[in-house]
C-alpha cells in the first residue's frame, strides 16, 4: 500500500509539473510524451519491492531512449526524485548482484544526461544529481547489510537458543535416566532386606514371637520405603543396557568422606551438622550425598580460585537442609552447566527446593531443601 502510495503521489506532482507547470520543468520537449514517461516510470514504483531490479531499469532507461526519438521535459519530482526511490530501492530490497547492476544502469543512464541533455550537463547541476543519487544508493546498501547481518544474528540466536533448549533437555534425560538407576538400587536393595527378614521371621516365630514380630515391623517399614522409591521411579527412564549393582547407594553417613577427598585434593573444607540427625529415607539420603558430591565438584571445578568451602547439614523435623558455601569468585565465574540442572532435578524428584545464590566476589552458595516424612524409617 505504500509504494502504490508513493507511486500515485509522485506520479500527481510530475503531471502537474508538466501541465501548470511548475518551476522545476526544464527545457521545452513535448508535454505529451513527457507525461507518458512520468505515469510510466512512477507507475513501476508500485512493485519496487517486488521486483526491484525490473523497476529500476524500466523507470530509468525509458528516459535517454525516448530521448533519442523526442527530447521529453526534464523533471524533479516526476524524473529525478522517480529515479532516486528506484535507486534507492535496487540497492534495499535486490539481492548484491540487482544492486550493482541497478548502480551501473543509473550510472550509464546519468553519463547519457551529462552529454546529450544541455539542462544537466552545468557542473552545479553534474556534482548535484551524482552525489545525491550516490547517497540513495549507498543508503540502500547499507540498510540492506545491515538488515541481513541481522537476520543472520537472529538465526544464529535461535539456533543458539535451540541447541541450549536441546543440551538442557538431554541433561535433564541423562540425569534420570541416573536417578533411575540410583532408585532401582535403592529398591532392590530393600526388597533383599525384606527378603531376608523375612526369613528370619518364619524361623524364629513359634519360639520367639516378640523377634518375629520385630522382624515384621521392620519388613513393613522398608517395604513403605520401597514403595515410596517406586512411585517415584514411575516416568524415569532407565537406560535398557545399564548394569545396576544390588549395594546399597551412599548417604548422608559417607559425606565426611567426601569432605576428606575434597581436604585432599587441596581445599579447605569445613562440615557442619546441626540439630538432630534422625533416620532418612533412602532416596533422601542419597540425595543430600549426590547433592553435596556434586557442590564439591563445581567449586573445584569452576569455583574461580576459591581456596575453602563449607558444606552444612542442618536437620529440621519435616526436612535436611543441605548448604554448600565456597570463598571464589562468585558470579564472574559461575559455570552451572549439567550440575545444577541435575540437583534441580534430583531435588524436584522429593518435592523440595534449590536455591542457588552468587555475587561477584562473594563465593556461590547451593542450598537445597528436601523433606522428611515424620516418622520411623
Amino acid at each position: 500500500m505504500l509504494d502504490v502510495s508513493i507511486a500515485v503521489v509522485l506520479g500527481v506532482l510530475g503531471v502537474l509539473e508538466v501541465w501548470v507547470p511548475l518551476p522545476s520543468a526544464l527545457g521545452d520537449g513535448s508535454r505529451e510524451v513527457t507525461t507518458l514517461l512520468t505515469l510510466w516510470s512512477c507507475g513501476w514504483l508500485a512493485v519496487r519491492r517486488r521486483v526491484p531490479l525490473v523497476t529500476q531499469v524500466a523507470a530509468v532507461t525509458a528516459w535517454p531512449l525516448v530521448h533519442l526519438v523526442s527530447p521529453p521535459l526534464v523533471l524533479f519530482y516526476g524524473g529525478f526524485v522517480v529515479f532516486a526511490v528506484a535507486t534507492y530501492s535496487v540497492a534495499r530490497y535486490g539481492s548484491q548482484r540487482d544492486g550493482v547492476a541497478g548502480g551501473l544502469v543509473m550510472a550509464a543512464a546519468l553519463l547519457y544526461f551529462d552529454v546529450r541533455v544541455p539542462e544537466l550537463g552545468t557542473p552545479g547541476e553534474i556534482a548535484f544529481h551524482w552525489t545525491a543519487l550516490s547517497v540513495f544508493w549507498g543508503i540502500g546498501r547499507t540498510v540492506h547489510e545491515r538488515e541481513l547481518r541481522a537476520r543472520r544474528s537472529d538465526g544464529r540466536a535461535r539456533l543458539a537458543e535451540s541447541e541450549s533448549t536441546r543440551l538442557a533437555t538431554e541433561a535433564v534425560a541423562e540425569e534420570r535416566a541416573r536417578i533411575a538407576r540410583e532408585m532401582h538400587d535403592v529398591v532392590a536393595h530393600s526388597v533383599s532386606v525384606m527378603v531376608v527378614q523375612a526369613g528370619a521371621a518364619t524361623q524364629v516365630v513359634d519360639r520367639d514371637p516378640a523377634r518375629a514380630l520385630e522382624a515384621l515391623e521392620s519388613i513393613r517399614t522398608t517395604g513403605t520405603e520401597a514403595l515410596a522409591e517406586m512411585r517415584r521411579l514411575v516416568g524415569v527412564l532407565r537406560t535398557p543396557d545399564d548394569e545396576a549393582a544390588l549395594d546399597p547407594q551412599p548417604g548422608t553417613a559417607a559425606i565426611p568422606d567426601l569432605v576428606a577427598g575434597a581436604r585432599a585434593a587441596g581445599l579447605r573444607v569445613e562440615l557442619l551438622v546441626e540439630g538432630r540427625p534422625t533416620g532418612l529415607p533412602p532416596g533422601v539420603d542419597l540425595a543430600a550425598y549426590r547433592i553435596v558430591q556434586e557442590a564439591l565438584s563445581n567449586v573445584r571445578r569452576h569455583a574461580g580460585g576459591a581456596a575453602s568451602a563449607c558444606v552444612r547439614l542442618h536437620h529440621v523435623p519435616g526436612r535436611l537442609e543441605v548448604t554448600v558455601h565456597d570463598d571464589g569468585q562468585g558470579a564472574e565465574a559461575a559455570h552451572p552447566g549439567h550440575g545444577l540442572v541435575g540437583m534441580r532435578e534430583r531435588v524436584r524428584l522429593y518435592g523440595g527446593a534449590l536455591n542457588v545464590h552468587t555475587e561477584p566476589g562473594r563465593g556461590f552458595t547451593v542450598t537445597a531443601v528436601l523433606p522428611v516424612p515424620e516418622g520411623p524409617a
